[in-house]
């Protein structure tokens, strides 16, 4: 991809100086408009050898555009706090907002070239990282965003005689150090490698764009003329809702499903249920202290039909483990600051660290469910929503992050008897409102949404549990048992084994006696 680049291209300084004006104040008009409609992030991108101009490229752009809508991202070693998170977490947290452009001196291209050259990663595991790579980018372009990629290049030659150019200027002979020179002698490795990364992540939505760095004017030229054909072309488009190629269709073929085979007739007396709620969060506790968890953190993941019992349930885990360590997170309408933003950026901000645990009250799954179901996005952002979700969540465990999600599920009859007692009972009304009354007309709508969801995001790595809620016993239990489960099986594949708990207790029928003391009717 670089030989294009290595032809020897130069301004002149009376060119510079004739082109220039016109550039900036294209620039500058493109800027207004993409900050006045709050429509397009812009993610800028400049990766190149050393000493082939990136940081005077990004002066130049601070010279030529209104600084106040530009934030220059810098990424060199990862700090022990974003060691304990995902690697994608530092970048996500970076990406500019609608309106705003972002410009990334290193990025996600980083890290997997310095590996690959250092032999701590091999060439199959190099493609693993690119095709992720394609499909963030993809993602972030969906989204709206513009994402354009600069790789400045140098020829060995070239490079070598730049840094004895800018040694001999004191002005710049801070600029070259023994690693700079150090850096000369992996030139070959950076060039195949990079080479190959580049052909692998030249893709049509997010295309490289190689820039010869020899000569500065030349550079500053095409770098701020690239940019402003882009912002021009997206800002002039308006582009349709996106299709579907292939719409996603559901067939029941015998009308079963796995919510119409869960049994809810399941329940647990209060006296064998305090028995084991003791029991679990016991040792909920302990495996939250456990020396291993060290190395790992926990997400809960909590969906379910509105009054499902979900506060509950996150009530009696909270419980058992140290409030110093937890983050209950509440997740509504976004706010708009995250419309501004990717779907899943508000997510990746409140990942957790090392021994602690983030629980999700209403999830990621959104765009799936009630986006889906009252129209809120496009059918093709919500079909396309399963596959980042599931690549999320790939990201998640393969960083050490225990992932546990929960479904509960009620019938429509305890919904309705729930919704009623919460009208009556003054500390309980804040949780009924106008929306959830209109969210069971649409009860159908959803029951499919659902179903979708579960059998597209159920994977091996982290599996949907679930939960039959009409008793509110039997649910609670059976999520303690699943997370202490979970929690064990990670930290046992981790380093050794863990002591096996007591033998649960089984649940009984809705047929036998409960609470009351009386047999429930079964419906």
């Amino acid at each position: 991809m670089f030989e294009s680049a290595e032809i020897g291209h130069k301004v002149s300084k009376a060119q510079y100086k004739e082109q220039v004006p016109a550039l900036r104040a294209a620039l500058l008009d493109a800027q207004a408009t993409l900050f006045t409609e709050k429509k397009v992030p812009v993610l800028v991108l400049i990766s190149g050898e050393d000493g082939a101009g990136k940081g005077e490229t990004i002066g130049v752009l601070y010279e030529w555009m209104d600084p106040r809508y530009l934030s220059t991202l810098a990424f060199s070693e990862p700090s022990d706090e974003e060691r304990e998170r995902p690697l994608m977490w530092r970048y996500w947290r970076a990406l500019p907002p609608k309106g705003r452009v972002g410009i990334f001196a290193g990025s996600w291209y980083s890290d997997p070239i310095r590996m690959r050259i250092n032999g701590e990663v091999s060439e199959l595991e190099l493609d693993a990282r690119a095709e992720q790579i394609n499909r963030f980018e993809a993602m972030l372009v969906n989204e709206g965003a513009l994402v354009l990629k600069f790789w400045i290049h140098l020829t060995k030659e070239a490079q070598r005689e730049r840094f004895k150019a800018l040694e001999s200027d004191p002005h710049t002979a801070w600029r070259v150090t023994p690693w700079s020179w150090d850096r000369l002698k992996t030139y070959d490795k950076l060039h195949k490698v990079s080479s190959h990364l580049l052909r692998m992540t030249n893709t049509a939505w997010a295309p490289w764009v190689i820039v010869e760095g020899v000569d500065d004017r030349y550079r500053a030229l095409k770098v701020g003329q690239v940019i402003q054909a882009a912002l021009a072309n997206k800002l002039a488009s308006k582009k349709n809702p996106a299709t579907v190629v292939s719409p996603m269709v559901r067939v029941d073929t015998d009308g079963r499903n796995v919510l119409s085979e869960l049994d809810l007739g399941l329940c647990m007396p209060d006296k064998e249920y305090k028995a084991e709620l003791g029991r679990l969060q016991g040792r909920l506790s302990e495996l939250s202290r456990d020396p291993r968890f060290k190395s790992h953190s926990l997400v809960v993941a909590f969906e379910g039909a509105d009054a499902a019992g979900k506060g509950g349930a996150i009530r009696r885990i909270t419980a058992a483990m140290d409030a110093r360590q937890f983050q209950v997170i509440p997740v509504a309408a976004p706010t708009d600051e995250e419309r501004a933003q990717p779907h899943l950026w508000r997510f990746w901000r409140h990942l957790p660290r090392h021994n602690h645990t983030a629980i999700f009250d209403r999830t990621w799954y959104g765009r799936v469910l009630v986006e889906r179901v009252e129209g809120f996005c496009t059918p093709a952002d919500w079909q396309r929503a399963y596959s980042e979700i599931n690549d999320f969540e790939h990201e998640l465990v393969q960083s050490g992050v225990i992932v546990v999600k929960f479904w509960l599920q009620i019938s429509q009859e305890e919904q309705l008897k729930r919704f009623k007692e919460r009208e009556q009972i003054a500390f309980k009304r804040f949780k009924i409102t106008e929306e959830d009354w209109r969210n069971r007309d649409k009860w159908d709508a959803y029951q499919l949404a659902i179903c979708d969801m579960v059998e597209r995001t159920s994977t091996g790595e982290v599996p949907w549990t679930l939960v039959e809620a009409n008793d509110k016993n039997f649910a609670r239990i059976k999520i303690l048992r699943t997370l202490c489960a979970k929690l064990e099986e990670a930290l046992d594949a981790s380093d050794g084994k863990l002591p096996k708990p007591p033998k649960p207790a089984k649940a009984v029928k809705e047929t036998k006696v409960a609470k009351t003391g009386k047999p429930r009717n079964k419906k």
